[in-house]
């Protein structure tokens, strides 16, 4: 992609996109398509069978993003209303019907300021993050999938179709977001998941797992659903507290630094938000440092004190057990 300000922006970068294109791809073919600032992402997801039959399950947040690769989803979008909701719906629908499209698919939309959305793609396939449309929605998309798949008809109609409750979904990756987003590699010597009501967590990673950098960073999506925007905000914040993940780095932190932003906790953002807030992805400022040494060094000793245990005698085992603890007490 080249951005193009005028016509000598387009003599001077045409030239290097064809060359480009034709080295990755054997074609020198290039479009052009409008700069939207400040722009959302919005996605619709589909479903469609084979008898004509397609249905839209609402939208999708996806804006929270750096070098164009989805970081944070959630579904609803805060921006979107009802009636945007109805228009771009029908838009994906009419979209997907004149292909006479069948499966799982999700039209993709940049939204302006003003709510005016034009389209950007189409992915016929399953999403990364389609576990936020399947936990507002009801809907088990891969399920569908395979009824569609095996020539059925589609269960829902556009009226049953109907959300309820927020779920957002974090991308747990293998980067090093105070370097650049650097991917790292390494093995995994702890992994802990969150759990709990409202936690979902899609993993293919173990305690000893051989991270490379031959393959996409991503380790796991963890997905929450609460009540409303603020429950599944709060939920998130636990989940990643509870995340133990040891051996390599990840973007665990960044994430925290993002639902704890003000910005973001009121919804105001859009695909320049990490632009515009550097300091969630700058390292944690050095005041915060020597409190967390003082805390380290004393739990280190509150945890050296609890194992000082005096052994007992041979004569004492069994009948002096109170005895024994009597001086487990005094210790502490």
């Amino acid at each position: 992609m080249r951005e193009v300000n005028g016509l000598d922006d387009l003599r001077r970068l045409l030239p290097s996109a064809r060359r480009e294109a034709t080295a990755a791809f054997g074609d020198g073919t290039v479009y052009l398509e409008r700069i939207v600032r400040p722009a959302r992402h919005i996605e619709i997801q589909v479903l469609g069978d084979n008898f004509g039959n397609i249905v839209h399950l609402g939208e999708r947040e996806c804006s929270i993003q750096r070098r164009h690769q989805k970081l944070i989803e959630e579904a609803p979008s805060p921006f979107v209303d009802p009636a945007m909701r109805a228009r771009m719906g029908e838009m994906a629908v009419r979209a997907a019907k004149s292909v006479g499209y069948s499966n799982a698919g999700t039209v993709e939309f940049i939204v302006d300021k003003d709510r005016q959305f034009y389209f950007l793609e189409m992915n016929t396939r399953l999403q990364v993050e389609h576990p936020v449309t399947e936990l507002v929605y009801g809907v088990d998309i891969v399920k569908e999938q395979l009824r569609i798949a095996s020539g059925r008809r589609l269960r829902y109609r556009q009226t049953d179709i109907k959300p309820y409750g927020w779920a957002i979904e974090c991308r747990i990756a293998a980067e090093d977001p105070y370097n650049n987003f650097l991917p790292a590699v390494g093995k995994i010597r702890t992994l802990s998941e969150p759990a709990g009501p409202g936690v979902r967590v899609e993993s293919g990673i173990y305690e000893g797992f051989e991270m490379s950098l031959y393959y996409d960073p991503m380790l796991a999506k963890l997905i929450v659903w609460g009540e409303t925007r603020a429950d599944a905000i709060m939920r998130m914040k636990r989940a990643l507290r509870e995340y133990r993940l040891v051996g390599i780095k990840t973007n665990i932190p960044f994430h925290m630094r993002v639902l704890e932003n003000t910005n973001y906790i009121g919804g105001h953002f859009d695909t320049s938000f990490i632009d515009e807030n550097m300091d969630i992805i700058s390292e944690p400022r050095e005041k915060y440092l020597e409190p967390a040494v003082a805390a380290a060094v004393m739990l280190t000793h509150q945890r050296r004190q609890k194992a000082i245990v005096i052994p007992a005698s041979p004569a004492e085992n069994g009948a002096n057990a109170w005895k024994q603890s009597g001086r487990r007490e005094q210790l502490r």
